[in-house]
């Protein structure tokens, strides 16, 4: 319970936080200047890589929950770095790498929280990692939030060419 109402009150948090305060200081900066603090926090992620280190972690936590994990996280960190170098360097392929780590971080995270469920994450010895996912997890889904709406709107304003041109095949094709 004490682990639930953690990562509720800090989800708050972090929402109070990105509508008060980031939000409206990120919306009037181009795309790379806007993404660019909030992809920065998830190259944390590679704290992932703890689920895998003996003695800090419970030995008994199901490596089918630890493995997907960490590397899930590794792999979020690295996209989330190659969207910044992207975005920074003006890159054709800067869209479609900052929505290829959307979608691979938010399905990362979103199975961890279905399979720390099927496991019972909190009955385990987790050390430090409680961390991790009561205080940083929480952050990362907002900001994956925000990500994603600003990559939403860039491509409403005209400048999500990749985005436009599917949505604009998927029209045609389906005759509307």
């Amino acid at each position: 319970q004490i682990f639930g109402l953690e990562i509720a009150g800090m989800m708050l948090l972090f929402v109070l936080s990105a509508r008060w305060y980031w939000s409206p200081r990120l919306a009037p900066l181009q795309l790379p200047e806007a993404l660019t603090p909030l992809l920065l926090l998830h190259l944390t992620r590679v704290l992932g890589l703890t689920m895998l280190v003996p003695g800090v972690i419970d030995p008994d936590l199901p490596r089918s929950f630890a493995v997907p994990g960490a590397y899930g996280d590794l792999i979020a960190a690295v996209l989330a770095l190659s969207a910044i170098a992207a975005l920074r360097m003006r890159l054709r392929s800067a869209l479609a790498v900052a929505w290829i780590f959307s979608l691979e971080g938010l399905g990362d995270l979103a199975n961890a929280f279905i399979q720390g469920g099927r496991v019972d994450l909190p009955s385990y010895e987790l050390g430090a990692a409680w961390f991790i996912y009561t205080a940083l997890v929480p952050a990362l889904l907002v900001t994956h939030v925000m990500v994603v709406a600003r990559l939403i709107r860039h491509a409403r304003e005209g400048g999500g060419i990749l985005i436009n041109r599917a949505v604009a095949s998927f029209r045609g094709a389906i005759g509307t």
